[in-house]
């Protein structure tokens, strides 16, 4: 069961076309449409969220508790959240199974020995701030979801994070990633059920996250108390432990 700590880890995941006859060149342009469609939405989302000061922010703290269900048994904790650039610190005090996963910018610690995570700025709202930079693939949603208004945004390290939005304020409502765990694909959504303004960016405060493991289903209820924006963050709080 320690592994369903690990998972929350995950909130908080182009088309080509070569010697085209001239029906593929209508699909082709149909495409490059709704890749322009799925750039507008992603911007318009990014706005919403803070738009310039989003993707200015230099660091990010959130602190808040979290109920864990696991087979109908629900476990109370706390989290700690700490982002500045590509370093990160994630913290779960829990009298189950305590977790800290910190990157100080060039290697990753992890309070339980041999296990790695895919990096918190990787997935989930994290990844809205880098909207626009360079290796930061937006793409549509994948036909079977475009019943959402919504965008895929993909890193260079191929996670991706498929974003649903409200369709009246352009605000995030949802999010959903799968990646490979241990040998196991792991599927992630989370639905978010309120938001804060904290100095002109929007972040997410309460929201539920769920975790398909093939055989096993887990289910976490976030509810954010700390937000800090821009704070001074000193380098010891990416540094790993010794």
């Amino acid at each position: 069961m320690k592994y369903i700590y690990l998972l929350i880890i995950a909130i908080s995941l182009s088309t080509a076309a070569f010697g085209q006859k001239p029906d593929n060149q209508k699909q082709g342009a149909k495409n490059a449409a709704t890749e322009a469609s799925a750039d507008d939405i992603a911007r318009s989302a990014l706005a919403a969220h803070g738009g310039e000061k989003l993707r200015a922010l230099k660091t990010l703290v959130i602190r808040g508790s979290l109920d864990l269900n696991v087979f109908n048994q629900a476990t109370p904790a706390t989290f700690a959240t700490a982002i500045s650039g590509d370093r990160y610190s994630f913290i779960i005090n829990s009298p189950f199974q305590p977790l800290k996963q910190v990157f100080d910018g060039q290697q990753t610690y992890s309070s339980l020995q041999g296990v790695a995570l895919p990096p918190v700025t990787s997935l989930g709202f994290p990844v809205m701030q880098r909207i626009g930079d360079n290796g930061f693939v937006v793409s549509a949603l994948a036909d079977e979801k475009k019943k959402r208004k919504g965008f895929r945004v993909t890193t260079p390290e191929g996670y991706y994070t498929d974003f649903f939005l409200d369709d009246k304020t352009n605000q995030i409502k949802g999010y959903e990633s799968s990646y490979e765990f241990q040998g196991r694909l792991i599927s992630t959504s989370v639905e978010i059920d309120k938001s804060l303004l904290v100095e002109g960016i929007l972040v997410p405060e309460k929201y539920s996250q769920r975790f398909d493991l093939g055989q096993l289903t887990a289910y976490a209820a976030f509810k954010v108390k700390e937000i800090l924006i821009n704070s001074k963050l000193d380098d010891d709080v990416f540094a790993i432990p010794k």
